[in-house]
């Protein structure tokens, strides 16, 4: 109660900080060193004015654990490419279809390029990836497909890209239920006002197993999650309630875990050590209902010329996942 009422203070008194509530209501998902750690920050801050017109990050209280919490096998990348060259759903004529959604810059385009460079060995952009986090730079709904060694042929899992969410504008709740269902055809153009009509050309009425999606992957940024609209945080709500009741599996990924600690971006191997981002982590699990075991830390490929083991590893691990995931709610269903 005492931190929570300097943070009030604070806030009237330096607007800028913009530190919201939301990040401070629970001792359960944060730690008192955690609060009062950021709670130092904000009274210096305030001391010095507000002067800081940047919202309260990661990066200003990043501790490592003595221990890893989460394992990654980082020395084993090429047997966790095997694993992904050999998948093969039970069932042959099945494609896992993924579909990515997330906020606006979060890294959703960018994590296709990255999958489709790890797996082909080499720098690989199909997916058009903005450079900023404003507006949503996808506006149409596209599919991936996921190319092997021959231009021919093709991994057995495809990405789909949407519309980003953002508090006002944004792809509306009831395009990505459709989306799920597989009624939305390639390259509709979204509409930020109003949801895709069953009348409309770009309405798929008969779907097929290919069309309908297996695995649902939310997507949000590490290094601006503390700042997270409350709009866009209910939207992740909604989304994952409208998908629980498809019975349709949901993951979950925090990018550019490097720009929201400073001890991961100079190792990536501390990801799963960073203290602050497993808190991070907590918070986004009781926020949108995903459980922790369900959430992963990734980097993208962004400014890399080369390709690099240990980003390779963090998305190969992920995407393992999300391919035993899919598989399992496609057995399910068998």
């Amino acid at each position: 109660m005492q931190l929570l009422n300097h943070l009030e203070f604070c806030n009237k008194q330096c607007p800028k900080l913009r530190i919201r509530q939301l990040d401070f209501q629970s001792t359960s998902q944060h730690s008192e060193e955690f609060m009062w750690n950021t709670a130092e920050k904000i009274l210096y801050l305030t001391a010095m004015g507000g002067q800081s017109s940047q919202p309260i990050t990661a990066s200003s209280t990043c501790k490592l654990l003595y221990e890893p919490w989460r394992q990654i096998d980082w020395g084993k990348k090429q047997e966790s490419l095997q694993y992904v060259n050999d998948y093969k759903p039970f069932d042959e004529n099945q494609k896992l279809r993924i579909l990515l959604c997330g906020q606006c810059g979060a890294g959703k385009s960018s994590f296709i390029n990255s999958v489709q460079s790890v797996l082909r060995g080499r720098m690989y952009r199909q997916a058009l990836a903005a450079n900023t986090s404003g507006d949503s730079f996808t506006k149409k709904n596209t599919t991936y497909k996921i190319q092997r060694e021959r231009p021919d042929k093709f991994y057995p899992f495809v990405f789909n890209d949407i519309m980003g969410l953002s508090g006002i504008k944004g792809v509306l709740v009831d395009d990505i239920k459709q989306s799920l269902q597989g009624h939305v055809k390639d390259n509709y153009k979204f509409n930020t006002d109003s949801k895709l009509e069953e009348g409309s050309e770009h309405f798929n009425k008969a779907p097929t197993n290919n069309d309908v999606v297996q695995v649902l992957v939310c997507v949000a940024a590490a290094d601006t999650l503390s700042v997270m609209s409350d709009d866009v945080l209910r939207k992740f709500k909604e989304i994952r309630k409208e998908t629980s009741q498809l019975d349709v599996p949901q993951i979950a990924i925090l990018t550019k875990v490097d720009a929201a600690c400073p001890e991961v971006k100079k190792d990536l191997k501390n990801v799963y050590r960073c203290k602050r981002l497993k808190e991070m982590m907590e918070s986004f699990s009781a926020n949108t209902e995903i459980p922790m075991n369900s959430i992963f830390l990734i980097k993208n490929y962004h400014e890399e010329i080369n390709l690099n083991d240990d980003i390779d590893s963090l998305i190969l691990n992920v995407l393992t996942h999300i391919l035993n995931t899919g598989e399992d709610f496609v057995n399910r269903k068998l």
